[in-house]
């Protein structure tokens, strides 16, 4: 299998513009901000992500800087991840440092394990030892994923489940 992880960039195109017309805004609490939005509006929307991924700061008290990141098979965008570079108190209960996404048409094929392996050398690429994901309880799927990557349940609350991940394990 031919799989590449590619940074965002603000002239990412058309392919990665049709991929994620395929994910929804919010599934899962994966948050997809272009979903249904104009070509002209996602390239838009991919400089404001590049200018995130240069930041250092946090903004609005919880926007932290981060990184967007397409999982490519076969020459074709597949996956979506986001890196967050920090986290802040809400982002440890909500959010962690990961959150990804498998086009619904690629599903159970193992790509999500992938894509989360990738992230996590990302995050150990950027100082982070342990990241945090945080998965709705219902999302079994990504709760296997998590675990399958040597994640460690630290908790489960009303709706989520917290696991950490040692990216140098990645």
């Amino acid at each position: 299998m031919n799989v590449e992880l590619k940074k965002l960039t603000a002239y990412d195109g058309r392919d990665v513009y049709d991929f994620l017309q395929t994910l929804p805004k919010d599934e899962n609490g994966f948050i997809n901000s272009a979903a249904g939005v104009t070509f002209e509006e996602f390239k838009h929307w991919c400089a404001r992500c590049a200018e995130s991924a240069e930041k250092t700061e946090i903004e609005d008290g919880w926007k932290v800087p981060q990184t967007t990141y397409w999982l490519y098979a076969e020459g074709k965008p597949v996956g979506m991840g986001k890196l967050r570079h920090a986290l802040t108190d809400s982002l440890r209960v909500a959010g962690g440092h990961i959150g990804y996404a498998i086009s619904p048409t690629e599903r159970n094929r193992g790509y999500g394990k992938l894509l989360l392996k990738l992230l996590l050398r990302e995050a150990a690429g950027k100082g982070i030892e342990q990241a945090l994901v945080t998965i709705h309880n219902d999302n079994k799927a990504s709760i296997r994923v998590a675990m399958s990557c040597d994640g460690t349940l630290e908790k489960v609350t009303e709706d989520r489940h917290i696991i950490w991940l040692d990216t140098r394990k990645a």
